[in-house]
């Protein structure tokens, strides 16, 4: 297990060919003055301060004017109508605000088939950008025999308001067991995302370019939580930001993640950064039924903040709106990708990012140390620098979360999510300095509302 963190730092792809990785120390070096020997061919790559430039050079932002907002309402209303699921309305705010830039809306045929085999797309001018998970919107035969012969359709929510209109329209198959097979690396029965949205799908797939007449709200209470890359890219520059640090997840905050964040920005400060700023970004679409609900993670967040785990002075806390693949190394490129697309030039990634237990059998779905390894030669993430995960434990001689030291095992305690869960579902403490009284607090507060509603009830898949 490793103790000391690197940035890898990525050379820029030609070709077809994949980027040549490159695992540096970051001491003492300034930001301004990070380069690198290379083929003589190419350039010199240099770390430069400020935010990074979302894919494709320009966010694609897909919410129509508010002064066009009626006109389209009226057009939706003569249109023929695809009613959206809740996922599928996930993908619309994840598309409408521009996390898949340079995406303008749900995949076509070409890009549904380059998103599978390649992980990416080729862009007009020969670039390449990263997409690593299909953004697909499925219809069934007799949706697709009502729209035959229609350039355009209305896309309504479950009161049949309607939400978009998708233009341009391309009608092609679904393969599901191909996009299964390719995304998740197994056609094994029980992966969440599949059940949910994919094994009763309509065999058709339907693209085009979205016009998104209002901004999707989920009316919740964390709506203000929401905030879109271009208002994201607006706070960075307000906090006058040089440089930002993403951390994904969609688990309570304990003080092993508090450490690995505080020392991310220390290092970042030794690099010569002046304001690294924190993004610290939960999961807010889909998520499998034994996960703690977004509303209680937020409420946890919240306490981390309040009790001075993290500092709210460089950090800022935001909702990431998409669905969850628990796709492994296939996903947290998508993670990665989207944060690049919000201003991030450091993406945090932890040990198997993004996965999950098999489904069937008593193994883990994928190899631990692969999503950060994919993510260091991922073609179309040559410009974001990776960081991965410091391994932290809970120090039996210290009493609190440090990074794990190989030369005393025995000092160690590793605590595992199922742990942690069993922990606050009994109403047991954990060792003091494993997580903030006021974070902990809120998990125990959370497992006893599931006792007092129904102990013996099913949980379903969360939406939100």
């Amino acid at each position: 297990m490793a103790t000391m963190t690197s940035i890898f730092i990525k050379t820029p792809i030609q070709s077809t060919r994949l980027p040549k990785t490159h695992l540096i120390n970051v001491s003492n070096i300034s930001p301004q003055s990070i380069t690198f020997k290379q083929n003589p061919n190419r350039k010199p790559i240099r770390i430069s301060c400020g935010l990074i430039e979302p894919d494709g050079g320009k966010l694609v932002e897909l919410v129509v004017p508010e002064s066009h907002r009626d006109v389209k309402k009226k057009e939706a209303m003569g249109l023929a109508q695809i009613k959206l699921s809740r996922i599928d309305l996930e993908w619309v705010h994840v598309l409408s605000e521009g996390w898949a830039s340079p995406i303008t809306g749900f995949m076509r045929e070409s890009e549904f088939l380059q998103t599978l085999h390649f992980n990416s797309l080729r862009l007009g001018d020969g670039s390449v950008v990263n997409m690593s998970v299909p953004i697909v919107l499925d219809i069934d035969d007799s949706q697709k025999n009502r729209i035959s012969g229609s350039t355009s359709v209305a896309l309504v929510d479950s009161f049949d308001n309607p939400v978009a209109i998708l233009n341009n329209i391309e009608i092609y198959k679904h393969n599901k067991e191909e996009r299964i097979a390719r995304t998740w690396g197994t056609t094994a029965p029980g992966l969440p995302y599949v059940e949910e949205a994919i094994t009763g799908a309509g065999d058709w797939l339907i693209g085009g370019d979205l016009e998104v007449i209002e901004p999707i709200k989920y009316h919740d209470g964390l709506d203000q939580y929401r905030l879109s890359p271009s208002q994201l890219r607006a706070e960075f520059e307000k906090r006058n930001a040089d440089a930002v640090f993403a951390f994904q997840l969609r688990n309570p905050v304990h003080n092993g993640h508090a450490l690995l964040m505080t020392d991310t920005r220390r290092r970042l400060l030794e690099m010569g950064y002046k304001n690294p700023v924190l993004l610290l970004h939960p999961l807010g679409g889909f998520t499998k039924a034994d996960d703690v609900p977004l509303s209680w993670r937020m409420k946890q967040h919240q306490k981390v903040l309040e009790d001075g785990v993290l500092d709210p002075e460089n950090t800022v806390v935001s909702i990431f709106p998409s669905p969850m693949h628990y796709a492994g190394p296939t996903e947290v490129q998508w993670h990665a990708k989207a944060r690049i697309n919000a201003g991030a030039n450091f993406y945090i990634v932890g040990r198997d990012p993004a996965g999950m237990s098999h489904p069937v059998e008593k193994r883990d779905l994928y190899d631990a140390d692969h999503g950060k390894k994919v993510l260091s030669m991922a073609p179309g993430l040559e410009r974001l620098n990776i960081l991965p995960f410091k391994v932290a434990a809970y120090d039996k001689t210290q009493q609190k979360m440090e990074f794990f030291d190989p030369s005393r095992p025995q000092d160690f305690l590793f605590i595992s999510g199922t742990k942690m869960r069993t922990l606050a579902k009994n109403r047991e403490n954990p060792p003091d300095g494993f997580m903030c009284p006021g974070g902990w607090e809120v998990l125990v507060e959370y497992y006893d509302s599931l006792a007092a509603s129904d102990s013996d009830k099913v949980p379903q898949p969360i939406l939100a």
